[in-house]
């Protein structure tokens, strides 16, 4: 198999890549534990629990919307839960499964934190950018998510990545 190397403009986009999202992420994650004594990822299960009916979902279905490992999502979620801010409850229709549900305390957190994490946001990243590159960004990273997520990844790598693996489960009623 020849390697196919990238090209100096390639290598100098996917460098420039790596920067940006390490040091954005580096912000975020700074800011939120200054503002909510939280890493991102944990603002992260709040958020996005706080825009579900009822402020639950099935532990699989979270893992799978954040990207992250079950495993790594059930040590955030023991961590939030010992803090108050999320429960983790039985599925009615699957004794196997669990939900994790925002409790009152974590909607709170996220009422609080949301102000200041948008601001940090748009001041990391999007005051940096013209109206046309936030376009072409949302264009360019839709692309590349869709692609993997549809198992396009480079030939012979895994489709079965771990956020998507899922036992054939009903959903949680």
């Amino acid at each position: 198999m020849t390697t196919r190397w990238l090209t100096p403009e390639e290598q100098r986009a996917w460098r420039a890549y790596l920067a940006a999202t390490l040091l954005v992420e580096d912000a975020l994650d700074r800011h939120l534990q200054q503002e909510a004594g939280m890493p991102h990822l944990y603002y992260s299960i709040l958020s996005r629990l706080s825009e579900e009916p009822e402020r639950r979902l099935r532990m699989t279905d979270l893992a799978e919307r954040l990207k992250i490992t079950r495993s790594r999502l059930t040590y955030a979620v023991t961590r939030l839960e010992k803090d108050g801010l999320v429960l983790r409850e039985g599925c009615p229709s699957d004794r196997r499964g669990s939900m994790a549900a925002l409790t009152d305390a974590g909607m709170t957190v996220v009422e609080r934190t949301a102000p200041g994490h948008v601001e940090n946001v748009r001041a990391t990243l999007f005051d940096h950018l013209a109206p046309e590159q936030v376009r072409q960004l949302e264009e360019i990273f839709t692309g590349v998510a869709r692609a993997l997520q549809s198992g396009a990844e480079a030939p012979g790598a895994p489709e079965d990545v771990p956020w998507r693996r899922r036992s054939p489960k009903p959903p949680c009623s």
